[in-house]
């Protein structure tokens, strides 16, 4: 892609020879243990390298398992240092398989899997109000909203309150203080609209209240620690701030309507939202809904635990009842009022579809959670694979998208459907 092609289309500029940025973890990679051929391999990796020739994404972690083995695990492009506005000049670092990245939204699923946990040990009820455990939750009429619709998304206050300075993501107790006043939008549940952050604000206040402790301790006593993690936590500590991959707004600005729609689902035009998100601050925060900090390979082994009923490595992090109930569909097909477009949701999970849906063809099955629209993390039980597919850029709408699409479409072409019972998480 030429000079005017990039700056007309706002990308980073990718080299003819893919090999100078490509990292692989080849102690990683066992295809030969699951019987996956190399010609699969190459199908998907050629797929995921046509999404980076794209330009949107300046770095680019893949990690992909099939029946518990991890069959992909490599890395493009740069951490640091090459985004649409970087000068020639400017220090390049690059992306390896264990650069953290911030996984944003698709930090919900695990947010959203420690709550269930917290009902597993009876802490929790999640068909009692918010108010129940935060009784100042009940002012301006949320008195009745309860813990399952806010992880559904049908808690009523899918935004923060317009107008709220942005530096306010990362004080705690002002953040409560606002959602505690906010009005609802409805309050019955009857309508799904995305709660971009202000869910994983509510659900940490529950979970620090009934248990006495942060939620940073309890994710790091109840999954990172019993899932041997290096990273995933909440934002990343000071001293590896530097670690830590950048965030860049690509592909071409957003215009009306598509621009509405962004700032209505993120609180803010997508150029404010990428400065935001280099912000220290922001990095450094505790955001549940939206700054957990990881590999791919980090967040695909979390949804191999979930495909293995509730196991890593033979321990026995959360009951299979609890992943079933994470996973279980909630309400019908719906247009979301926040992003509108049909959405199938869990209590805490976005769900696939028949004939096809956000995880591919034949994916009803199948679960996961977008992280600022292109990061796309996911299992299929139909299909026993786990896929982590993370990135630095955030296109909302450009030419990026068919290559996007072709990547899922290739990842399920490339393993059919399988026996209902040989499939883990086997339907009751």
């Amino acid at each position: 892609m030429n000079r005017i092609a990039r700056r007309a289309l706002h990308t980073c500029k990718v080299p003819a020879d893919l090999s100078a940025v490509t990292y692989r973890d080849a102690a990683g990679e066992r295809p030969d243990a699951v019987g996956v051929s190399q010609e699969t391999l190459d199908d998907i990796w050629h797929s995921a390298e046509a999404l980076y020739r794209t330009g949107v994404h300046p770095g680019l972690q893949l990690s992909l398992r099939h029946r518990g083995e991890q069959v992909l695990h490599r890395a493009l492009g740069h951490a640091t240092g090459n985004g649409p506005n970087d000068s020639e000049g400017v220090l390049k670092s690059a992306m390896t398989t264990e650069t953290p990245i911030c996984y944003f939204s698709a930090s919900k699923a695990v947010t959203a899997l420690l709550i269930h946990m917290l009902a597993e040990q009876g802490l929790v009820n999640l068909t009692d109000p918010v108010a129940y455990y935060c009784p100042e939750f009940a002012q301006s009429g949320k008195r009745t909203i309860t813990v399952h619709q806010v992880l559904s998304h049908r808690g009523g206050i899918p935004a923060i309150p317009r107008d709220t300075p942005i530096d306010v993501l990362w004080q705690k107790d002002e953040i409560w203080r606002l959602l505690c006043e906010a009005k609802p939008v409805e309050v019955d549940g009857a309508k799904v609209a995305y709660h971009a952050i202000t869910g994983g604000f509510v659900l940490q206040r529950v979970l620090e209240k009934v248990t006495g402790r942060s939620i940073e301790e309890f994710l790091d006593e109840h999954l990172r620690q019993p899932m041997g993690m290096k990273w995933f936590t909440y934002g990343i500590a000071p001293e590896h701030l530097h670690q830590l991959a950048s965030n860049y707004a690509t592909g071409p600005t957003p215009r009306f309507p598509v621009s509405w729609i962004v700032n209505r689902a993120l609180g803010s035009d997508i150029h404010t939202v990428e400065k935001v998100t280099n912000d220290p601050r922001f990095q450094e925060a505790v955001i549940p809904a939206g700054n957990l900090v990881g590999t791919a390979e980090e967040m695909g082994r979390f949804y191999q635990m979930m495909l293995n009923g509730g196991t890593w490595n033979g321990k026995r992090v959360c009951s299979e009842m609890t992943v079933r109930r994470a996973i279980q569909q909630f309400g019908s097909l719906q247009i979301d009022r926040t992003m509108m477009i049909p959405m199938r949701f869990s209590a805490g999970l976005m769900l696939g579809g028949n004939p096809v849906g956000l995880w591919g063809p034949q994916s009803r099955d199948a679960f996961g959670h977008i992280g600022l629209i292109n990061k796309l993390c996911w299992a299929d039980p139909a299909r026993d694979i786990s896929v982590s597919l993370l990135n630095t850029g955030f296109p909302i709408v450009g030419h990026h998208l068919p290559a996007l699409a072709k990547f899922v479409y290739t990842v399920c072409k490339n393993f059919p459907l399988i026996p209902e019972n040989q499939r883990p998480l086997v339907a009751a």
